[in-house]
């Protein structure tokens, strides 16, 4: 498929060290605008927070994102709608 008009959002996941998650977010939330400023992009205004559910450092295998989200369609129309429209700027694996 190829680009859509419209406009192209980037989603970033970005790892930071804080005391609470106040101040977590405030980090974000100030790397995110210069970001945003640096590449001529617009910051959307949301950011999110996860703990990290280990002790120390992050380690292989370990989960730094979780989002749940209660939806009624099914398995393969959930993914079309929130992961899988066609529209991604993504590159492939060898195997596909």
């Amino acid at each position: 498929m190829g680009r859509v008009r419209g406009h192209a959002y980037e989603e970033r996941l970005t790892l930071w060290q804080a005391v609470s998650m106040d101040q977590a977010i405030a980090r974000a939330e100030g790397e995110a605008r210069t970001y945003a400023r640096e590449n001529g992009h617009r910051y959307l205004e949301l950011a999110q927070c996860y703990r990290l559910a280990t002790a120390g450092r992050p380690d292989d295998g370990d989960e730094v994102f979780s989002l749940l989200r209660d939806s009624s369609l099914d398995e393969e129309a959930y993914l079309d709608r929130y992961f899988d429209t066609g529209h991604e700027h993504q590159g492939s694996t060898a195997e596909g």
